[in-house]
């Protein structure tokens, strides 16, 4: 098995495991769904798919933020 077919792998587990936890209101879906990243980034990079590839750089912050959010935001001072 090749590592380009291991990363397609891990990405697509990850990825539908993030999907589907963010949408039970699951807050490590956000932790999941960034780790599918490193992943993306590898398989779009050697494959040169520059658009996914600017997409998954996106998703990084985005996958970031939601980890903010869910974790770190002090929620009492939000109204």
């Amino acid at each position: 098995m090749t590592l380009d077919q291991i990363s397609q792998i891990a990405l697509s587990i990850l990825s539908i495991s993030a999907i589907i936890l963010v949408a039970r209101k699951n807050k490590w879906g956000f932790v999941v769904g960034l780790s599918a990243q490193p992943f993306w980034l590898f398989t779009s990079y050697i494959n040169n798919q520059w658009g996914v590839f600017l997409c998954s750089v996106i998703y990084v912050f985005t996958w970031a933020y939601g980890i903010y959010e869910w974790f770190f935001k002090d929620k009492k001072n939000d109204k």
